[in-house]
């Protein structure tokens, strides 16, 4: 059961993390933004991010999974780290947290 509760104090942290980076062209985190569309945590502490851009076009489509994976790694407990894009399905507003809309005047 300590195991459990570790991979959920985990996760929880990793969320933290993601909620530090910023999409560059909307000020609002990837998290809230809905950008991650999954967070993996095996046994071993291997971290696998599924994510998305806003468009397959995005300016930091080398450099934001670059920097989300190694904000991860910087967590003591994350083992390793990977990040995955995916457009399937392809990110749109409807993907925001209330909070991000109203963030961005949306609400």
């Amino acid at each position: 059961m300590e195991e459990y509760k570790d991979e959920i104090n985990l996760g929880e942290r990793v969320v933290k993390v993601l909620k530090t980076i910023y999409d560059p062209e909307i000020p609002v985190d990837i998290y809230e933004l809905g950008l991650i569309y999954d967070v993996m945590i095996n046994e071993d502490n291997d971290v696998k991010i599924l994510m998305t851009l806003t468009s397959p076009n995005c300016p930091v489509a080398e450099s934001l999974p670059l920097e989300v994976e190694e904000k991860i790694k910087s967590i003591d407990e994350v083992k390793s780290a990977e990040v995955e894009i995916t457009f399937d399905p392809p990110w749109s507003k409807d993907l925001m947290s209330e909070e991000a809309k109203l963030e961005l005047g949306m609400l």
